[in-house]
């Protein structure tokens, strides 16, 4: 389900802050590989590669093969601190994970049929809820987006996680109740003055 992208990087020698000015003014970006019981790796990004991963959907629960030198980690983004001026990636922290690994990962939620919907015909309005869910999940089972046709679902009716066909051995992190997604509401009357 998962897909795993190849993304190049250089070994660093020295942590901290000086270290990370040095590389970020050579023009790449500095990062971490850390986890999975082996100590740190210092790297460095060429900035275009992080940005053109970044503005994809799903950054942060796709699987990274990093190469550096002759090394190779499988890995997830954990964190990306930016810039507080230029907004350009300042640090980059990649998490080490086995391939039988379970995760915390923050899902995204797409509804289908959106222009077929009985309840948005009728001038309801699609509330969202959560436009992203916490799963538990094996690494290699990672769902691109959890994804329900609202097509026959009328004003009034509430979306919960159950109506979702989650994959096997994909769970919420949230156990003890049926949470609300989404809800269609009735459109507010406002009065004419």
């Amino acid at each position: 389900m998962t897909q795993v992208i190849a993304l190049s990087a250089e070994a660093r020698d020295r942590a901290g802050k000086g270290a990370a000015r040095a590389v970020r003014r050579s023009g790449r970006v500095p990062g971490v590989i850390y986890g999975g019981g082996v100590s740190p790796v210092l790297i460095s990004v060429d900035p275009r590669d992080l940005l053109r991963e970044m503005h994809k959907p799903g950054f942060r629960t796709h699987l990274f093969d990093v190469q550096v030198g002759s090394d190779s980690h499988r890995v997830m983004a954990k964190d990306v601190q930016f810039h507080p001026v230029t907004d350009r990636p300042a640090h980059v922290d990649f998490l080490r994970v086995a391939a039988d690994a379970t995760i915390q990962v923050m899902v995204p939620v797409v509804f289908k049929n959106m222009d077929k919907s009985i309840g948005l015909k009728k001038g309801g309005v699609l509330n969202i809820v959560r436009h992203e869910v916490e799963l538990l999940c094996r690494v290699d089972s990672i769902p691109e987006a959890l994804t329900l046709d609202i097509s026959a679902i009328d004003i009034g009716t509430s979306i919960h996680i159950s109506a979702f066909q989650l994959p096997e051995g994909v769970r919420p992190t949230i156990t003890d109740r049926d949470f609300t997604v989404a809800t269609i509401v009735p459109p507010t009357k406002s009065e004419a003055a």
